[in-house]
């Protein structure tokens, strides 16, 4: 282990980020950290069928209890409350504001609290509503999740997704996974290296090369709950 440890070293400027699938309104903010407060930004990638997006709500998940959205020139911003928690917030164009034809591309942020919740995945349902230059409205809904069944031919839209990170710092760090973990790219895959035992795992090819042919070293595929990990960022 050290001698594959000592040959990784170089590599860190080269380490990749997994690949993250752009749905037309995703979270392009990169991964919360646990127990953090951060602005969480929402990318609509283009309006429905040539309309400019008129109106976009985004559902919180229950999990998330403090949440304010940052005002926008795209529109008006209004929140929906249960018990005083913030459960949705929706941005709303004046009908004078919208344009022509589908030519923009918009960011909406929420400022919230990520959950204390390592190595989960948080999903935030999304409606998207176009408006027409003759006012006539359509909406699609961002709200599929993985474990939904696939309909449509697979042509379904996905919910924005949040990937939640422990909070780590730069070198080696120890974490106890909570949950399994079948899929190490969607949360590992911007670490330079993770290791349990004798097992180790990266998504930079190179160091997954050099694990594949290091002696005693066995690749890592997935993780179980409590497991002990030592992960290098």
């Amino acid at each position: 282990m050290r001698k594959l440890i000592a040959s990784l070293l170089p590599l860190a400027a080269v380490a990749v980020l997994p690949g993250i699938a752009r749905a037309h309104i995703s979270i392009i903010s990169g991964p919360g950290f646990a127990n953090t407060t951060q602005e969480v930004v929402f990318g609509v990638g283009h309006g429905c069928a040539g309309a400019d997006t008129y109106r976009v709500r985004v559902e919180l998940p229950p999990d998330v209890v403090s949440a304010r959205p940052m005002r926008s020139d795209f529109g008006k911003v209004s929140v929906e409350t249960t018990g005083g928690v913030v459960t949705a917030v929706t941005w709303q164009k004046a009908d004078a504001d919208v344009l022509d034809t589908d030519i923009a591309y918009y960011k909406l942020v929420i400022r919230l609290k990520v959950p204390n919740k390592p190595f989960t995945t948080y999903f935030f349902k999304a409606q998207q509503t176009c408006r027409a230059m003759d006012g006539t409205t359509s909406t699609v809904g961002w709200t599929m999740l993985p474990t939904d069944p696939i309909v449509d031919g697979g042509a379904d839209e996905p919910a924005p997704a949040l990937v939640v990170l422990p909070a780590r710092r730069p070198g080696w760090n120890k974490f106890t996974v909570a949950q399994p973990l079948p899929d190490l790219a969607a949360i590992l895959g911007d670490a330079q290296i993770v290791w349990k035992g004798t097992a180790a795992y990266s998504a930079n090819p190179t160091t997954a090369e050099l694990i594949g042919s290091t002696a005693g070293v066995t690749a890592l595929t997935s993780l179980a709950a409590n497991d002990e990990i030592w992960v290098k960022y």
